[in-house]
């Protein structure tokens, strides 16, 4: 099972030697916001600053996103996930691809 300790945008783990390179993991995730969540974001950009239905949509998103990373880590065996990176693309107007992706390996304490 890969920790959030053990996830990281790095390429090494102080203190841990890299066993195995298992290749690359992902996480994706789809998400659009409802009409009336629309409607909210737009009645709060009016009054600008943080617009916390997207901002909540967005963090939800990354969530869901990296939680698939990790069960796909942990399917091949892997306790560990280098390199993670995310990654946000428009699949059409409103709606949203997230990516979450990373190495997987197996490591040892040194």
């Amino acid at each position: 099972m890969v920790y959030d300790s053990f996830v990281t945008t790095t390429f090494e783990i102080k203190g841990y030697r890299i066993k195995n390179q298992l290749g690359i993991v992902r996480g994706i995730t789809v998400r659009s916001r409802s009409l009336l969540g629309n409607i909210g974001g737009g009645l709060q950009s009016l009054f600008g600053g943080n617009i916390t239905i997207y901002t909540e949509l967005c963090e939800k998103a990354r969530q869901d996103a990296y939680r698939e990373m990790l069960l796909h880590a942990d399917s091949i065996g892997a306790n560990a996930i280098i390199g993670v990176r995310y990654d946000a693309n428009d699949v059409m107007q409103g709606i949203t691809e997230v990516l979450c992706y990373g190495t997987a390996v197996t490591i040892e304490k040194e």
